[in-house]
């Protein structure tokens, strides 16, 4: 199939929140993110914040909530671990509030957590 768009690829994913900041130290201290980008944009007190998966090349944004981004938001994303278990319990230690773990015949272990906006991702354990 041809890709007339040019679209190669997915490169970031916004999450709206309302302080930098605090998501910040969310995203890089709890989750472990490296930081890829962290620079003021015209607006004052606006900044563009990239972090990854260190070694992984999609990132998330940290996007200033507003009038067309609002927190506490299903983000659909679903991060990946080796061990669904061991994480769930590492961010439950870490005050992150993460659902059941779920075990489902045929489908891999999951849960859903928030972030400090209250923002949903899920943690998905990889397969294979």
């Amino acid at each position: 199939m041809t890709n007339n768009a040019g679209i190669s690829g997915i490169s970031t994913i916004g999450i709206p929140v309302r302080d930098q900041d605090a998501a910040l130290a969310f995203y890089r201290d709890v989750l472990g993110f490296e930081v890829r980008v962290d620079t003021p944009l015209p607006q004052p007190g606006a900044r563009w914040i990239m972090l990854a998966v260190p070694g992984t090349p999609v990132t998330v944004s940290l996007v200033a909530a507003g009038e067309d981004a609002e927190v506490g938001v299903e983000t659909g994303i679903r991060f990946s671990t080796a061990d669904a278990s061991a994480t769930h319990e590492y961010l439950r230690g870490h005050g992150v509030v993460a659902g059941d773990l779920l075990r489902w015949p045929g489908v891999p272990p999951m849960f859903r957590a928030t972030d400090v906006d209250g923002n949903r991702f899920e943690v998905v354990e990889a397969q294979g």
